[in-house]
């Protein structure tokens, strides 16, 4: 689907009517503002319709994937419409949770359909006790594991480690396990 000119589209504003009465008796001026009203009317009408680009399930097919990059979102273009559409819709709440582990596993998630088990190397916590152990960790490490779901086509092992390198927070090394399945 492409959006394009569209025939006898009417501006929901013609120039034309909105100059002074001297002006619109003038069939030379009435005239060239119809011509803008023609370049101006497709601009008008998606200005009047920009909520339903914004909402993915209205937005037209090939805005899609424009609208996923928004997000920060990899949207398959091999995924049936549906399930890009819900995909977009679920994108926005988890682009509230980016860069948490949460986050992580739900974008893992929402790619692959299989579940998700992250492992931090990292801790808060606090202790009554002068110098007791830090909790977890001194190296940032990050470790997903992924049991994709049973019947599930082979997995691009290297687009998925990119798209995980790409959601998690720059400073922390990640490792990516396949459990079973793929």
């Amino acid at each position: 689907m492409s959006r394009g000119r569209l025939p006898d589209l009417v501006s929901p504003h013609p120039l034309g009517e909105r100059l002074p009465a001297l002006y619109q008796e003038d069939s030379f001026t009435q005239r060239l503002l119809a011509a803008m009203d023609q370049v101006l009317a497709p601009v008008l009408g998606s200005l009047d319709s920009l909520d339903a680009y914004l909402d993915p399930s209205l937005a037209p097919e090939d805005f899609l994937h424009w609208l996923a990059g928004w997000l920060g979102f990899a949207l398959d273009e091999s995924w049936p419409l549906e399930r890009r559409r819900a995909s977009l819709v679920e994108a926005t709440t988890l682009y509230r949770v980016r860069g948490t582990a949460g986050g992580l596993a739900g974008y893992v998630e929402l790619l692959t359909g299989g579940s998700v088990e992250i492992t931090e190397s990292g801790a808060a916590g606090y202790s009554t006790v002068t110098d007791a152990p830090l909790p977890g960790s001194p190296a940032f490490e990050l470790v997903v594991r992924l049991r994709p779901p049973a019947g599930a086509p082979d997995l691009d092992l290297a687009l998925l480690d990119a798209l995980v390198k790409a959601a998690k927070p720059a400073h922390v090394v990640h490792r990516l396990e396949v459990i079973g399945g793929a």
